[in-house]
């Protein structure tokens, strides 16, 4: 989608949307190269300059985004099925969370972009010093394909509210409803050049967006490992900004005093389990006091058995396929090397096959996981957790902490002191209390160390996609 229209790759060529669930041919679609990010980049450019959107009274802006939103929620059933399709997941989730989260995601920017104001600064009286909030200009997003939908709105939404022309790239792996979604923007009223699409792979559109000298921001969803490749890309063109969301090992502790341990049980299921364990703040490090440790391996073992995987398409699976042959095979080598290295399985750790496809993997287990191991370490992105058991808080502490990542963790306690000073002391963007993974719009989603840093959602989302402005007027 280049200037408001369907075109092309440059050169002619595609590449094969998969289902993974079934290995069957979904669609060809292009693949982008250089070439067709420097038309979408010119075509987002020209947009801004001319100024259709950048310059649209915010109360119209607004009434477009919350017009997408409500045609989002429209076709709720078509974009729920190219996600489900596209990536594996369970279609009932991308029905009932997905793509109502995503509407949200616009609605709620839509509402916000009104609202925001500026400032006076507090001179003399002979000057007066006002500070503007402007769009940045052109932003490249770069999303991953655990949550198509998701990722593409929690990036576009603050971006287009600020008054900014996009590029997206969709993951190679499910770039079918961010294609979709800038049909309905479209149809929205978003002026043809203010959302461009260019599905493609990553070490080619990707590396062409972070190259490109006319592109003023870029914000990535994705591995700390490509992370680290935008941040080069930025140095060795023209210093755009660059915000990273990235990998992620959360830890999740339950201390002996949390009282409904069948709860954090069923909790720390979900938070590993769902959507297939493939989620960048998954509480894939467990961490069980040991006066409870056996009897609370026995409750998940039991919640485990509910996340089985099946069809996506089937409305009993909790779960469906991993995204594809070579994630499924990367997990598997996960769990081989957590029983060479000494771990003990406990539940799990069989690949299954459907339908033609072998991309489905059971939930899985390891208790009595060395920390330094590389179960305990590297991210997995798979229904995988690791179980260890501490003695005291600050052996707790320290186990969460030690780890190059920082996006999110969970405490389990019934003491509101021990949860305080927890907390404070946890090196992570969020910290869930007594649930795992709370996630709203109206807060800010981030890591601390090499899981990025800038944060998605709230109102602090449009820190990244605009600049501050001071004009100072001298009187007379």
């Amino acid at each position: 989608m280049i200037g408001g229209r369907f075109v092309a790759a440059a050169g002619g060529a595609t590449f094969d949307a998969i289902n993974p669930a079934t290995n069957q041919l979904l669609a060809r679609v292009a693949a982008c190269t250089s070439e067709d990010v420097d038309r979408a980049v010119a075509s987002a450019r020209q947009a801004f300059e001319q100024g259709p959107w950048a310059r649209m009274a915010p109360t119209e802006r607004k009434r477009v985004m919350l017009r997408l939103a409500e045609l989002m929620l429209a076709h709720r059933e078509e974009l729920a099925l190219l996600e489900s399709l596209n990536m594996g997941k369970p279609v009932l989730d991308a029905y009932n969370i997905d793509v109502p989260g995503a509407a949200q995601v616009f609605a709620w920017y839509g509402e916000s972009l009104d609202k925001l104001y500026d400032q006076v600064a507090p001179t003399a009286a002979n000057a007066v010093a006002t500070i503007t909030r402007e769009p940045i200009g052109v932003v490249a997003a770069v999303v991953p394909w655990n949550f198509p939908l998701d990722m593409a709105a929690w990036k576009l939404a603050p971006a287009l509210a600020a008054g900014n022309s996009v590029v997206l790239k969709p993951a190679e792996q499910s770039p079918l409803s961010a294609l979709r979604l800038a049909e309905l923007a479209l149809e929205a009223g978003i002026p043809e050049g203010v959302l461009n699409v260019v599905p493609g792979l990553g070490e080619i559109a990707g590396k062409a967006l972070g190259l490109h000298p006319d592109v003023d921001c870029l914000v990535f969803t994705g591995s700390t490992q490509v992370g680290k490749y935008f941040m080069q890309y930025s140095a060795q063109s023209n210093l755009k900004q660059v915000w990273l969301e990235c990998g992620g090992k959360s830890p999740n502790l339950v201390f002996d005093d949390c009282k409904d341990l069948d709860l954090a049980a069923e909790k720390a299921a979900f938070g590993i389990f769902f959507n297939q364990g493939e989620v960048c703040s998954a509480n894939s490090r467990l961490y069980v006091q040991r006066s409870i440790h056996d009897a609370f391996i026995e409750r998940l073992i039991a919640k485990a058995r509910d996340w089985l995987p099946g069809n996506p398409l089937d409305p009993a699976s909790r779960a469906g396929a991993i995204v594809d042959a070579q994630q499924t095979s990367q997990i598997m080598a996960a769990i081989g090397r957590a029983q060479e290295e000494g771990a003990l399985l406990v539940a799990g750790g069989r690949q299954l096959s459907f339908n033609g496809s072998s991309n489905f993997i059971e939930p899985t287990i390891f208790t009595h996981v060395d920390p330094q191991s590389s179960l305990s370490r590297e991210e997995v992105f798979g229904p995988v957790v690791a179980v260890t058991a501490f003695d005291t808080e600050e052996e707790a502490i320290r186990l969460a902490n030690d780890s190059v990542y920082g996006l999110a963790a969970s405490v389990w306690s019934d003491d509101l002191n021990r949860v305080h000073r927890v907390a404070r002391q946890l090196r992570v963007g969020s910290v869930s209390v007594n649930t795992v993974d709370a996630l709203d719009v109206v807060a800010p989603f981030g890591g601390y160390k090499q899981s990025g840093f800038g944060r998605d959602l709230s109102l602090h989302a449009f820190d990244k996609y605009t600049q501050l402005k001071t004009t100072w007027i001298q009187l007379r």
